[in-house]
């Protein structure tokens, strides 16, 4: 992963309202709230434009892997976008890169990855993911 993470290595972006309570003692956002922005950006797209149903999908995605690297504080009330991409993109699995950028600035604040696992929903056994949603994610590869 580059450490100049910009825009124009995203293909997706969703806009991200801060929070007071996303802000921490220290008068930033907290390390651990970029992880809720990370899957707020992948699971909306899979819902928008993958038809992940999360109430009643037979498949869906857990977390398994993720990581973060930080570049330059945010606070509350900063106007944010969450970029996102596909790095690898498995039969089973799906491993995201998501930028976390300050609105109007086209250097990531924040960078990194998670990977989803695709499982049956009662039995949590890895399956294929659906063909929606591997089309869907095959157009941010």
């Amino acid at each position: 992963m580059s450490d100049a993470e910009t825009t124009d290595r995203y293909r997706y972006f969703l806009p991200i309202t801060t929070r007071w309570m996303d802000n921490d003692a220290y008068g930033h956002i907290n390390n651990v709230t970029y992880y809720s922005y990370f899957d707020t950006v992948a699971n909306h797209y899979l819902i928008h434009e993958g038809g992940l149903d999360i109430v009643s999908s037979p498949v869906i995605g857990l977390v398994v892997e993720s990581r973060c690297t930080y570049k330059a504080p945010l606070a509350y009330p900063d106007r944010l976008r969450a970029g996102l991409r596909v790095d690898k993109l498995g039969n089973r699995s799906v491993t995201y890169g998501i930028g976390i950028f300050k609105e109007g600035e086209e250097q990531a604040a924040a960078h990194g990855y998670f990977v989803h696992v695709f499982v049956d929903r009662q039995s949590r056994k890895a399956v294929p993911m659906p063909e929606r949603l591997r089309e869907a994610l095959e157009r941010l590869r």
